[in-house]
């Protein structure tokens, strides 16, 4: 098994369209050898037709060497176009990274003090740029993102939220107004390049009521514009922001009934981009502009359920219905970004939950003690729904992810469109898992293709955080860790940490639709019987 102190992935995402109709097979694969020496971190990132850029930090734990990146820029037929390093400063740690369009980034800092350095790869040629200052107050960083030529980082000091603008011209900091507060915890940071906006979300609890804001910067860092979304019936779990027009936004995300993290439906409601004067706030009331929609009113949400669990679940909520009981879930979302639409939005989230293991042992004293420590996440499946511009729901959808497991928390499912036509797949055990979908029906059900095509003498005896990536023009990525052998040879498998590109291959355009499609009538009806299962 492969140290995880010593191994990291992470792959960035720049969803491209694919044919309804499709088998995948890797075409091109490109292999790195992992040393044994050193920790390393591999970083994959997408660029849809331009290619693709791997990072690798290097780094030894018990060694005061200072880390080094290596960056490689490879074109889709994964051969190399340029290479260059990178070498951290003594007492700078890597923090955080992030993507533009022309650009990455990185954000490293003294843990000792205040000083930052961002540094900049250009992705088109590898020349990089270091911009070095200091923060204005000690922070822990948990978000980082950059719009044109200034950064902006989130986080906490003394348990408080601060988030910091950062310039790449005259290397000043300064605290965005009106979140250093108590009982205040940062949601999330989105930019929207296109209006020069920064949006900063937030939930806080005061006296068990929960409320969710959403602030609005402009670019050089002046509120703007205060959102509060009281909590008093329902509390937002997480935001995502689409904009319609210059006028309004859809925030889109998940919500719960009571302070938790465990979420009892979706909910979408409508932001209206007038400015208000700083310090007041545009109340938007959630009986008036917000829609909740709770997981027993989705078509297909319970789709991942074996057919008779499923239809328990179905029969214990029309019980509870006609007694006029609700029924609280405890489902945990991953939330991806919104996908627009030609009618307005795809929400797509995936469903999981924490996995643990314990042990037992004895102690002084009567009886044993048990501890438990946190393993990794587990999946259990993936929903889709569809909303017009006005908010209104027009379609869901579901895909089942038995057994999937992940160390880290990451997005697996990988979404592509093409007209009304949607692929969802993710990887699992060397194969890919796809299935076709048109709205709340399904056009093919769930289909495995292998990825463990090697040399013949050789295959793959171990593999480990396996990523899919929606790459350009029908073409997907994969990449991960394995260790492969080679027959009738002595030798230890080889650990790699490989890239391959999956190509698609045109299927028989005849297809037959699957016994799980909703009835096109149905598609937007509320469920009469619907079921769930808490977790």
């Amino acid at each position: 098994m492969i140290n995880r102190l010593t191994r990291g992935l992470w792959c960035w995402m720049l969803v491209a369209c694919i044919p309804a109709m499709a088998q995948f097979e890797p075409s091109i694969r490109l292999e790195l050898p992992i040393s044994q020496n050193s920790e390393e971190f591999f970083d994959v990132t997408t660029l849809g037709d331009q290619g693709v850029l791997v990072n690798v930090r290097h780094g030894d734990y018990y060694s005061s060497a200072p880390t080094k990146f290596s960056f490689k820029r490879y074109d889709t037929d994964l051969k190399l176009l340029w290479s260059t390093d990178y070498k951290i400063d003594a007492f700078y740690e890597p923090v955080r990274s992030a993507r533009t369009e022309h650009y990455l980034y990185w954000l490293l800092k003294e843990t000792a003090n205040e000083k930052i350095a961002i540094l900049r790869v250009n992705l088109t040629d590898g020349a990089m740029e270091t911009y070095r200052g200091d923060l204005v107050t000690p922070m822990d960083i948990f978000h980082f993102k950059v719009l044109d030529n200034i950064a902006y980082l989130g986080g906490y000091y003394r348990s408080r939220p601060v988030v910091v603008s950062f310039s790449f011209f005259d290397l000043t900091s300064k605290v965005l107004p009106g979140l250093y507060t108590n009982h205040i915890q940062l949601n999330n940071i989105e930019v929207d390049e296109q209006r020069r906006l920064v949006h900063v979300m937030t939930d806080a609890t005061h006296q068990r009521n929960c409320e969710f804001t959403v602030r609005t910067y402009s670019y050089e860092g002046k509120l703007i514009r205060t959102v509060n979304l009281d909590g008093n019936k329902h509390s937002l779990i997480s935001g995502k922001l689409l904009p319609l027009n210059d006028d309004e936004s859809l925030l889109v995300g998940n919500y719960s009934n009571d302070c938790t993290p465990y979420s009892q439906g979706v909910y979408i409601t409508r932001i209206r981009n007038a400015a208000s004067p700083v310090g007041e706030s545009t109340v938007i009331t959630p009986t008036e502009d917000t829609r909740y929609i709770d997981f027993s009113e989705l078509q297909n949400f319970f789709n991942y359920m074996k057919p008779k669990r499923q239809q328990k679940m179905i029969e214990r909520l029309a019980r509870r219905k006609d007694q006029g009981k609700d029924t609280k879930f405890r489902y945990r979302l991953l939330v991806h970004d919104l996908v627009p639409t030609d009618e307005g939005l795809m929400l797509i989230a995936e469903v999981y939950y924490p996995q643990y293991r314990g042990s037992s042992y004895p102690y002084l004293g009567a009886g044993r003690s048990f501890d438990r420590y946190q393993e990794g996440y587990r999946y259990t499946h993936a929903f889709l729904c569809g909303f017009d511009k006005k908010g209104k729901l027009l379609w869901d959808n579901s895909l089942p992810i038995p057994d999937l497991s992940s160390y880290d928390l990451n997005q697996m499912v990988q979404v592509s469109r093409q007209g009304n036509t949607t692929i969802l797949a993710y990887p699992h055990d060397g194969e890919i898992h796809a299935e076709v979908i048109q709205g709340g029906k399904v056009v093919r059900e769930q289909e495995k293709y292998s990825l463990k095509k090697l040399r013949e003498n050789e295959k793959v005896v171990y593999s480990e955080n396996e990523q899919l990536e929606a790459w350009y023009d029908g073409h997907f990525l994969a990449c991960g860790f394995q260790k492969i052998s080679t027959e009738r040879s002595l030798a230890p498998p080889r650990e790699v940490f490989y890239i391959n590109k999956v190509t698609r291959i045109p299927d028989d355009p005849d297809t037959r639709p699957s016994s799980r499609s909703a009835s096109p009538d149905d598609t937007n009806a509320t469920r009469k019987t619907s079921g769930s299962k808490q977790k």
